[in-house]
């Protein structure tokens, strides 16, 4: 296999960790922009309607693709215990068994849009010129679904193999393309809301078929083997784990929207000045994700490696480490947050009484960023340790918890009680997980095992 950024058998520098998180934290950081071109492009192009319905119609995606986060995911942990095992067949069998299930999902849901179409239309406000504008949106978007679905895959495996700057160099690819034909369509051919549609399915195809040639060099066979070794992919046991553990790690993402879109719900209750506020500041906070999400990205990959390897002194040195630095990384950002943060608001909500809500409730956004790493971390390691039932109690546990608390503070402190039951959610999810790290470290060893009895049978 082609040299790696991290050998599998040593334990990574603070410099390794942080030369693989850079590349993640910089193509996250693509996405919003992509956003904003298409704003840019439609605003001064467009209607307030296709402003309007463009915004719909991406709600409506970013809803129907959350829920599939475990194709990205689950493939991160079992193709990095896969390289960790030096088990370069049990990858191409992972990825094998990962793109078909994006591919029969991705097909499903072009079966089933009109279904979806309705149900979201009808879940959703909006005049009818949004409306109108939104349906136009989501015709031709919908038919990028089984790409954005195996991009998922293709991600995930390029994460678990540690391949962070090609990663970035598809993140690249995929925005970047995306931003120009947005751009071509819109303001040469005047398709307006179809264009920017169109831009995102002609993007997310070419990042397809990118990304699979990448995968195809990291993994191919270089002894003749077949490149999909079909036994391996449609081994019993294998489709059973990988199912499992997906569909937990589908419930775990459903609920903690839940608990996001639970927030936002009592934020109402104290007026639109308090939901605006509150709204900002939760777009504050998801900037700091960016960088919290490339450390925990990077767990995965290397904790999975380390679990597949059966290396555990390797697994505590890396996990110790990663802590150190996103411990550090989420204080550097939580206080620059609380000392810039009324420059921030200004910017973005310059209205006067949601200004003062929002510098009000400064602070514990700040703190929430501060805590949060642990939550991030932990994900990580159990992503990569692809433990599906942890990650969904711990998530289900928090959420409930989080409704529960925030009834009882908002009594007694209202929207300040609402903040402090937020910050209690994202530590209650690290507590739960770390509960859950005894048994991880005492089970590896067994998991190790089984996988190599498993590689050493077929």
């Amino acid at each position: 296999m082609p040299s790696n950024d991290v050998s599998r058998t040593e334990a990574p520098r603070y410099k390794d960790i942080l030369l693989l998180a850079l590349p993640i934290v910089l193509s996250n950081a693509t996405e919003p922009l992509l956003g904003l071109v298409d704003t840019a492009v439609i605003g001064h192009n467009g209607t307030e309607s296709d402003l309007g319905g463009i915004a719909l119609g991406a709600l409506i995606f970013a809803f129907l693709y959350w829920g599939f986060g475990f194709l990205r995911m689950g493939t991160t942990g079992f193709v990095a215990q896969d390289y960790g095992a030096d088990d370069r067949e049990g990858i191409r069998a992972t990825v094998g068994r990962a793109l078909l299930l994006a591919l029969g999902l991705g097909l499903a849901i072009i079966v089933l849009q009109p279904a979806l179409k309705w149900l979201a239309f009808n879940l959703l406000d909006g005049s009818a010129s949004v409306h109108e504008a939104a349906k136009a949106y989501f015709s031709v978007r919908i038919w990028s679904t089984p790409a954005t679905l195996i991009n998922f895959v293709i991600f995930g495996t390029i994460i678990g193999l540690g391949k962070s700057r090609a990663l970035f160099g598809l993140q690249i690819l995929l925005n970047g393309l995306n931003i120009l034909l947005d751009v071509l369509f819109v303001t040469q051919f005047d398709m307006g809301v179809r264009g920017i549609a169109l831009g995102t399915v002609l993007a997310q195809y070419a990042c397809t078929l990118a990304g699979l040639w990448v995968i195809y060099r990291y993994v191919r066979s270089k002894h003749g083997r077949p490149l999909w070794p079909w036994e391996r992919i449609m081994e019993r046991d294998a489709w059973s784990q990988t199912l499992r553990t997906n569909v937990d790690i589908m419930w775990r993402t459903l609920f903690l929207l839940g608990g996001f879109g639970w927030f936002i719900n009592q934020s109402a209750q104290y007026g639109d000045d308090v939901l605006a506020a509150n709204d900002v500041l939760l777009q504050l906070i998801s900037f700091s994700t960016f960088f919290l999400d490339g450390f925990a990205f990077v767990v995965e990959a290397l904790i999975g490696r380390t679990l597949g390897a059966g290396r555990i002194d390797l697994f505590r040195i890396t996990l110790q480490r990663t802590s150190v630095l996103s411990g550090i990384t989420a204080v550097i950002l939580g206080a620059s947050l609380w000392r810039f943060g009324p420059y921030f608001l200004r910017m973005l909500a310059p209205i006067e009484s949601v200004l003062q809500v929002g510098i009000a409730h400064l602070p514990y956004a700040s703190i929430y960023i501060m805590l949060s790493f642990g939550a991030f971390l932990l994900d990580g390691v159990f992503v990569g340790a692809t433990r599906g039932p942890e990650m969904r109690n711990s998530a289900i546990a928090s959420t409930l918890l989080l409704v529960l608390i925030s009834l009882w503070w908002m009594k007694l402190w209202g929207n300040a009680g609402l903040w402090l039951a937020f910050i209690a959610f994202v530590v209650i999810r690290a507590a739960t997980l770390s509960l859950y790290m005894p048994r991880l470290l005492r089970e590896a060893p067994r998991t190790f095992a089984r996988k190599n009895r498993l590689k050493d049978a077929i």
